[in-house]
């Protein structure tokens, strides 16, 4: 008989054979076994950033074909691999209940809960403009702000953004030696001039208000902001100006930590009727819908109050469509966890740290002793109307500017933004919240309390 030559099996099957051999006699290094997985399960999260496990698609043809039961058992020695890795300050929740009920799978949403300390600030490209926002009419920051934009200009060769109003200011006119500087000044007009997408960096000389002027500006994507505290409050101000020069080269250079303040994405639905008062431009009508709409994004509140009137404002709060209560009082306060120091808190709400995603809801002199203060989860639809029966119209503002009156028939839709405002942290996001709390409203404190042994009228003195 004639050999017949070996087929293709067993060709592979001899190959492999004799690669165990050479591995096992130590001339070939020993592969990696590949990790083979039959079916994602949301219980296992892959999606987690920050960590460095990495699950390999299903290869097709694999043997690793089984059961969910049988994912179910390999899939702790997963989770345990995946808890290892510092990136989560909390357990992650699981989407399994008891041996039947889970939740209803859903591409589009993604949980995941990120370590504070991993969320750091890095460049793809080095930056080239940055934009200086100044507290006008306030005279002790020009020497700042010349300051500032001398080291911009000449050490770093940036081109330095301003607004028109702040080159114009009479003091820096009659500066003749910084007439240099100033003609390489690239000016804006808010409302005229959209910068939003040339602005690599944002340089804040003021207090809280100028980084609320810097958000009002960018109604898409945010840049970075670094705000230097010379304003009265500094709640959002972290960095002192007198070490301006190393906090601005760390920055440049990346790894600064960094807090992402999320904002709120506001949509005003009024009645066509309304533009006979004259209350919006005729540019802001929505053809679809026949109605007139104006959208903003607020770093730390809209407020909804009763305006002139000195009857109580009544409006209805919906949540996601449904009726949740009516508000009768001086009005109602939405905020975000950045606006939970701010006019929230004089309203009695509790203070919320910027990282948590949260939306707060706020009574302002509510009619009523059991309404209190409440927390709603980051996404859900808030919407604001004017109760049938109310006796006047409410008005309503976006960070305490864009007042404007709200009629019959009118709604303020709210929820959370895609568009946070990433702000520079001096130290890291939970040392610097605490010690604005500390500093600025003076949190918890108090004098100290002596000691029990120099305590006059202890009882071990008595005896």
């Amino acid at each position: 008989m004639e050999d017949k030559p070996p087929s293709r099996k067993e060709e592979g099957g001899s190959s492999k054979r004799s690669q165990r051999q050479q591995e096992r006699q130590g001339k070939l290094p020993r592969r990696r076994k590949e990790v083979k997985r039959s079916l994602r399960r949301p219980d296992c999260p892959e999606h987690l950033s920050g960590g460095s496990v990495h699950w390999l698609p299903e290869q097709p043809g694999s043997e690793a074909s089984g059961s969910v039961e049988d994912t179910a058992e390999g899939c702790p020695k997963r989770w345990d691999r995946c808890r290892r890795g510092h990136f989560l300050h909390g357990p992650y929740p699981a989407t399994h209940f008891g041996p039947k009920a889970c939740i209803l799978p859903n591409p589009t949403s993604v949980m995941h809960i990120q370590d504070p300390a991993s969320q750091r600030l890095t460049w793809s490209k080095p930056p080239l403009n940055v934009l200086v926002i100044r507290k006008i009419r306030d005279e002790t920051l020009l020497e700042p702000f010349k300051e500032l934009c001398r080291v911009l200009v000449e050490e770093k060769h940036l081109m330095v953004y301003v607004e028109k109003k702040v080159v114009d200011d009479g003091s820096l006119l009659r500066d003749d030696s910084f007439s240099a500087i100033r003609n390489q000044l690239c000016t804006f007009r808010e409302g005229f001039d959209d910068i939003s997408d040339c602005i690599d960096l944002i340089i804040c000389l003021g207090g809280d208000g100028t980084l609320l002027y810097a958000s009002s500006l960018f109604q898409g994507s945010v840049p970075p902001v670094m705000a230097f505290h010379l304003g009265s409050l500094g709640f959002l101000t972290p960095f002192k100006f007198e070490s301006f020069r190393t906090e601005v080269d760390k920055v440049f250079e990346g790894n600064a930590a960094i807090i992402l303040r999320s904002r709120l994405k506001v949509k005003v639905v009024q009645l066509l009727s309304a533009q006979e008062n004259g209350i919006l431009p005729h540019n802001h009508i929505n053809n679809e819908a026949g109605k007139i709409t104006l959208q903003l994004q607020v770093l730390n509140e809209v407020v909804v109050d009763r305006g002139p009137s000195s009857y109580l404002s009544n409006v209805d709060l919906y949540l996601d469509g449904r009726l949740i209560t009516s508000v009768q009082g001086d009005g109602v306060i939405v905020s975000t966890p950045t606006g939970s120091t701010a006019y929230a808190a004089a309203a009695g709400a509790s203070m919320i740290h910027p990282n948590v995603p949260a939306i707060m809801v706020t009574p302002i002199c509510p009619h009523s002793l059991s309404f209190r203060p409440i927390v709603v989860p980051a996404g859900v639809e808030l919407m604001i109307t004017l109760s049938p029966d109310a006796r006047n119209t409410a008005w309503v503002s976006f960070d305490g500017r864009k007042r404007q009156e709200i009629q019959h028939g009118d709604s303020i839709k709210i929820t959370t933004s895609c568009f946070p405002v990433p702000s520079i942290c001096c130290h890291d996001l939970v040392y610097d919240w605490f010690d604005s709390l500390a500093q600025c409203l003076h949190w918890n404190v108090r004098k100290k309390q002596t000691r029990l042994t120099d305590a006059s009228d202890s009882s071990e003195t008595e005896n």
